[in-house]
């Protein structure tokens, strides 16, 4: 068998690679900044790396944005779809879930460590039919060791479903330095703040003020990784100066907004 495919689209390509009898794909592909690939699921699971460009993943449980030299996970059979902010170098793993057992059931944004980093970006460039006996797979069998170590990055925005919550979450998604309070959106949803407030906590673990504070963050991160200016960025999402936005993203990332894309790249 030919350790090549010649078919031309990606998804053909990816369903290619998938049904490979093979514990671990990769593939690589750029995307141009602004391109969207729509709603879909995979038979795999999958380590969806960012060598360059941040990537947004979207699915009914949350959003995940991914900056450079992060990846997010995505289990096998999840709806998602991808964003991209500025030009994307994508590459990609595609785990056999039988490969590892207990791999984790819901997705989730991680660090990449170098030692990883390095291993993605030469599986990238391995044949899908690489020799089971060889070189190649003892290096898919290390990323494999990898991926079970890996550590969680606090990127995810999860979605509330409440009917009453759904109005507040599509307009902070779109606009998230709307400083509206729950009293205030309670009048127009037709329920008290106190209730909002309490149905924001069940629906995603997090105060209302944590959750729009995370959504904010989220978009900064999108726009700063697309070169936007760091102080256009804070005061079109809401912050009064300059400051108080590095302070909050300091809070969150453990760094300013220059040093944590400037180690990144």
């Amino acid at each position: 068998m030919s350790n090549t495919i010649e078919i031309q689209t990606d998804d053909e390509i990816v369903a290619a690679l998938e049904a490979l009898p093979r514990p671990v794909v990769a593939f690589a592909n750029d995307y141009p900044a602004g391109h969207g690939i729509a709603r879909h699921r995979h038979v795999r699971a999958q380590l969806l790396y960012a060598a360059a460009g941040v990537m947004r993943v979207a699915t009914d449980r949350g959003v995940w944005v991914v900056p450079p030299q992060r990846a997010v996970w995505i289990p096998a059979g999840v709806e998602h779809e991808i964003g991209c902010a500025g030009v994307v170098r994508m590459r990609t793993l595609y785990v056999d879930p039988e490969a590892i057992p207990g791999l984790p059931e819901a997705c989730r944004v991680v660090d990449v460590p170098p030692l990883l980093r390095e291993l993605i970006l030469k599986a990238a460039t391995l044949p899908p039919l690489y020799d089971l006996d060889g070189a190649d797979d003892r290096l898919m069998r290390v990323i494999l060791d990898q991926i079970e170590t890996l550590d969680v990055a606090p990127l995810h925005l999860p979605v509330p479903t409440h009917p009453r919550l759904a109005p507040i979450l599509a307009a902070l998604l779109a606009h998230p330095e709307d400083g509206t309070g729950l009293d205030a959106w309670g009048r127009r949803v037709g329920a008290s703040g106190r209730t909002l407030a309490r149905l924001f906590v069940a629906e995603t673990g997090m105060t209302f003020g944590a959750w729009r504070q995370q959504a904010r963050l989220l978009a900064a991160l999108t726009r700063l990784a697309a070169g936007d200016p760091v102080t256009t960025v804070a005061l079109d999402l809401g912050y009064d100066s300059l400051s108080a936005f590095i302070a909050m993203f300091r809070r969150a990332t453990g760094t300013t907004p220059g040093r944590y894309f400037e180690v990144r790249r």
